[in-house]
Parts: structure tokens; sequence; C-alpha cells
């Protein structure tokens, strides 16, 4: 699954309006002029605000504008995730919210896009009656024809999943960008059946960009001023592309190469990574440039053997040891690495919990993003194994790993401490106008006064003490 939106630089984030969760977004306002005002909410991963921007970019050839006003909107639509039973809550709370607004205004339309609308779709048509259209992720094309329908007084549906590339030709707008980093998806959908995961049955089979569209992309990012994207899939590192005469071949480490050589000046960073596939090829392509960011995704969820076997994870605690300590020895020990753990897994015992405190000992992540397991209709795990961990044991498990993560995420924030770091500037820090924010090649936060610098400038910082969520400093 993609890395989550919630990083530990919340820190430095202003709260999202309306009182939304800190990792929903909001999409910004287009205000070209178009008639009709779309309003769309983004929960879940990277990928589905990438997938926002896409649906942004269909509706506005259909004479639509983005609006930050839910009051005003005529289409109301929210990017849905399915990762966790708390994700499906925050959007039902959501959506009755949203219904109050359209009894003011009856001619709002109400749609649920992403993996809810494939997992719920009846529900939410048919039983709740609460939303016009459910919409897939791979139908987003057909949203106008769909918009159209209920435009005509009837109810509208498409979650059908795709063998192939869905959006690869469709430019997005870029709604939440500060004109500096940006997303490209380069693949859809995931082949890895882990028995606690949705993703495969909401998104779909694995399938993969043509290279050179990806490439072109990034390219015209580079031409439009943007300093930095991020490449996302599911799992990129089984991303593989063929040319359909089968003489050009791209695996993901060459795709990250292609993308690096476009600008020095580009920096390149890409999520999620899986610890099955990520080759020691894609470590070296990283240690060969400079502008692909030394920070890598690579969830666990769990430091046992016999957990991940259940889990369906295909690798076991020595051989997921072994990739950290190949970052750790082809990168060197600056590279960042975050991980991903499920705390109260089917049958977890005592001691085996032990042992994913004991894994983050080992890798000493830089971030977590840390649950306790939620059992998700449909998978594996829900239809073979019991959720049999009381809910007050995997809190506390949950706990502990959390506060472990915390002291090695302080560790290696206070080592950042008195170096120089590159930061590309993002914005003003969310305290002070007077302050700068960015990140270094670490995904780590570094703010420092903002003198005569600007958005978009890289800019060499002098780290003078840490809050443990975020670097300080002054440029030099």
């Amino acid at each position: 699954m993609s890395q989550p939106l919630i990083t530990l630089d919340f820190l430095d984030k202003a709260p999202v309006a309306d009182a939304l969760p800190a990792d929903v977004r909001v999409s910004a306002a287009t205000r070209t002029g178009r008639a009709r005002k779309l309003y769309i909410e983004s929960y879940g991963c990277q990928m589905n605000f990438s997938d926002s921007e896409i649906v942004s970019s269909i509706l506005a050839d259909e004479g639509f504008d983005t609006t930050e006003d839910l009051a005003g909107a005529d289409l109301v639509l929210l990017n849905t995730c399915s990762i966790r039973e708390k994700a499906e809550q925050t959007v039902r709370m959501r959506l009755k919210q949203i219904n109050s607004h359209k009894k003011r205004k009856p001619g709002m339309l109400v749609g649920v896009l992403g993996c809810m609308a494939e997992r719920l779709k009846s529900k939410f048509l048919e039983e709740e009656k609460i939303v016009d259209l459910v919409v897939g992720p791979d139908a987003y094309r057909d949203l106008p024809q769909l918009i159209s329908q209920v435009d005509g007084g009837q109810k509208a549906v498409n979650v059908l999943l795709s063998r192939e590339e869905t959006y690869a030709d469709i430019t997005p707008v870029r709604l939440n960008s500060n004109g500096i980093t940006a997303f490209i998806s380069i693949m859809r959908g995931c082949d890895n059946m882990c028995s606690f995961c949705v993703v495969p049955f909401t998104r779909g089979r694995e399938r993969s960009r043509d290279a050179h569209s990806i490439v072109q992309e990034a390219t015209d990012l580079v031409a439009a001023g943007y300093k930095e994207v991020t490449l996302l899939g599911q799992n990129v590192d089984s991303y593989k592309w063929a040319s359909e005469d089968g003489t050009e071949r791209v695996n993901f480490a060459q795709l990250l190469e292609r993308v690096a050589l476009i600008s020095p000046e580009l920096r390149v960073r890409f999520s999620t990574s899986h610890p099955k596939d990520i080759t020691d090829e894609v470590l070296h392509t990283m240690a060969r440039h400079e502008n692909i960011c030394k920070y890598i995704h690579l969830p666990a969820q769990s430091g046992n053997s016999r957990v991940l076997e259940l889990m369906n994870r295909t690798y076991d605690r020595p051989w997921y040891e072994e990739r950290v300590q190949a970052i750790r020895r082809i990168l060197g020990e600056d590279c960042a690495i975050s991980t991903d753990m499920i705390a109260g897994f089917c049958s977890e015992t005592e001691e085996e919990h032990q042992d994913s405190l004991s894994l983050i000992d080992f890798a000493q992540y830089d971030m977590g993003y840390n649950f306790f397991y939620s059992e998700r209709p449909g998978t594996l795990a829900a239809r073979k194994l019991e959720d049999d961990i009381p809910l007050e044991v995997k809190k506390r498990r949950l706990q502990e790993i959390i506060d472990r993560q915390q002291l090695h995420a302080r560790a290696r924030y206070a080592r950042m401490v008195g170096r120089v770091h590159q930061v590309l500037v993002e914005n003003f820090s969310k305290r002070s106008q007077e302050h700068l924010s960015g990140r270094n090649s670490q995904n780590q936060v570094v703010i420092f006064p903002k003198g005569n610098f600007q958005k978009g400038d890289y800019v060499n910082v002098f780290v003078t003490s840490t809050t443990g969520g975020a670097l300080l400093g002054e440029a030099i």
C-alpha cells in the first residue's frame, strides 16, 4: 500500500478547514470562471491525492472549477480510503455533515470516489441512500457521463476495475500544489495479496505506465518550475513496462534513473517500496544520483516471522533485516527509513509483539506509521483467521510501538544537529511568516529564518537544534 500522508512534519502543518482530520486534503480553488463548482476532499494515501488531481482535470473540461467552499459547491466528491475501519467511519460521519448542506441546497450532487466506492457501492446507493454517484478508482474518465445521468434524476455507479493503465495521457490539475512539489503516479493496483489488505480488491491488479509518459510528465513539471517529484505506486519496486514491440523494457531502477537525469535541480522521491522487491540495483541507482532523495519507506508490518507468514508478506524477519543492512551499506547510515507496523494481528503473542519492538531497535527508523489491526471484510485474514486480540491489548501494544519508535526518531533527528543540510524551501513555517519550511533529502522538516530566500530555493542550512519532529537552523 502507498505511504500514508501523515508524517512527523505534522508539527509544522496548519489544521485543515472545517475541523477535518489532519490527513485529509481539501482541493484548492482554481477560479477560472467556469460555471459549476467542484469540491473534493481526499482521504488516505498519496495515490488518492494524485487521483483527485486527475479527477479535477477531467471535470475542468466539463465546465467545473474547484472550490474550497463546501456550502457553495454544485458537486461534492469524497475520495476515500478503505485501509482501516476508522478511515471508513470518518467518511461516513463526513457524509452525514455534507447531507446537511445538501438539504439547504437540494441541487448539490454528492459522490464517493476511490476504494470505499468499490467496496460499499450498494450500501451507499441502495441501503443508506446518502450519495448520488459512486465511482471506483479506474472509472474517473466516466465521470462526465455519470454526472449527466445524475443531472437527469438517476443514481449513477461505475466501479469496474481495469487491467490497463487508465490515466497516462491526462495532465493532472495540481490541486494541492505549492508549485514546488508534485506527485506522479507510475503504476496502479497491487498483486501482493497481504492477508490484511483490501487494496488488491479495491484497486485491482498491477499495471505500469509507459515509461516515456512518466519522463515527459516530469520534464513538463521541471519546465513549469517544479523542483521535486514523488513517483507513486502501491509497490513501486514491481514497476515493469515493455514497449508493444518488446524492444524496450524498463524496470523501476531504470525508470528512477531516467527521471533523475532530467535535471540535477529536480529532486526525486518514491513511495512505496515492498521489502520482497526492493533490489540492490535500486539502491545503487539512488547512490549514483545526488538528486534522488535518501529516504525509503519500507513497511515491515511485524517483526516476527510467523506473523509475517500469516500476513502473507512473502518474506521473513531475516530477509527484512538483510534489506535494511543493504540500505545502510550502499546508501550509508544517514539514509532515512520509515515503516508501517501493525499491532495485535490475529493470534499475535506477547513474545511476537516484543519481536516487533526489537525490529524497531534493529532498524532505528526515522519515522513510523503505526496502527492496531482492523479486520477488513473480504480479505484473507477476515475469511481465514480469527481477530482474537482484545482491543485493550491492541491499543496497549500500539502505544508501546509508538513509544519505542519515537525514541529512535528523536535520536535520528538529534544526530542531524550540527550539520549542514540542503533544504528545498516549500513554504512559510505555519507558525511564523518570518521563517521558511522545507525538507532535506531524508524527508525531515527543516525550519529557518527566511532572510532573502523564497519558495523553490535550495538553501544550505546549518542545523542548531531539533524539536524531535523538525530541525531548526540558520541559512549559511
